[in-house]
C-alpha cells in the first residue's frame, strides 16, 4: 500500500528562481522567506520523498495555444528546464518515474478521466521553483519527479469539481496499487511519495 505522507502548496512565481539562480537571494526584503521556508526544507530533510507529483500549469513552455490539454501527465524517464527566453535555469534534469506515471495515466484514463500522456516535455518555474522552495539548490534533485500540468491558460480551465475529483482518484489508485509511501506536491498548487518497495504490485 501507498502512504501519501502530505500535500504541499508552495508558490512558484519566477523572481524567487532568480533570486536563487543569481545569487542575490539576501538582505531585508528576503529575509521573511528564507525564515519562512527553513521548517519546510527540514521537514522534506526529514520525510524524504521519493517521488513528487508536481501539480503546476505550464507557461507556453512545452504547450502553446495550438494544443492545450486540460490535464496532461509526464511519462518520460526525464524532464530538462525549459528555455523560456532567457536559457534554461541552471537547475538539475528532473529524473522522472515512468512506471509510477504510466500507472496512474493508464487507471485514470480507464476509470474514464481524461488525461493526456506527454512522452517528452521540458518543465518551466511552475515546477522547478516550487523544487527550488523546498529542496535548495541540489546538485542533483533527491526525488523523482511526475509533472502533472493542469490548463489554466486558455478558456474554459477545469471546474474545481474535475481537479478535486482527480486528486481522489490518484489518492485512490496509490492507496489500492503501489507497496509504498508517497507525497504529493501541489503546485497550484506539490506530492511527495517515499517507495520503500518494488513501485507495482
Amino acid at each position: 500500500m501507498a502512504k501519501l505522507i502530505a500535500g504541499i502548496g508552495t508558490s512558484h512565481i519566477p523572481s524567487i528562481g532568480a533570486a536563487m539562480d543569481n545569487g542575490t537571494m539576501k538582505g531585508e526584503y528576503w529575509q521573511r522567506f528564507i525564515d519562512g521556508i527553513q521548517p519546510a526544507r527540514e521537514w522534506m530533510e526529514k520525510v524524504k520523498p521519493d517521488v513528487c507529483l508536481v501539480v503546476y500549469n505550464d507557461h507556453a513552455s512545452a504547450f502553446s495555444l495550438e494544443s492545450v490539454s486540460t490535464f496532461s501527465i509526464g511519462v518520460a524517464p526525464s524532464f530538462p528546464p525549459a528555455d523560456e527566453g532567457y536559457g534554461p535555469r541552471n537547475v538539475p534534469e528532473c529524473e522522472g518515474h515512468s512506471e509510477l506515471a504510466w500507472h496512474l495515466a493508464e487507471s485514470l484514463i480507464l476509470d474514464e478521466f481524461d488525461m493526456t500522456i506527454v512522452n517528452e516535455m521540458p518543465v518551466d518555474h511552475g515546477l522547478t521553483v516550487p523544487l527550488s522552495i523546498m529542496y535548495g539548490q541540489p546538485e542533483s534533485w533527491p526525488c523523482k519527479v511526475i509533472p502533472f500540468a493542469v490548463n489554466v491558460v486558455q478558456y474554459p480551465p477545469p471546474t474545481g469539481t474535475v481537479a478535486t475529483t482527480s486528486g481522489k482518484h490518484c489518492a485512490k489508485l496509490l492507496s489500492l496499487s503501489l507497496k509504498t509511501s508517497l507525497l504529493l506536491f501541489l503546485v497550484l498548487v506539490a506530492c511527495l511519495i517515499n517507495f520503500r518497495e518494488s513501485v507495482l504490485g
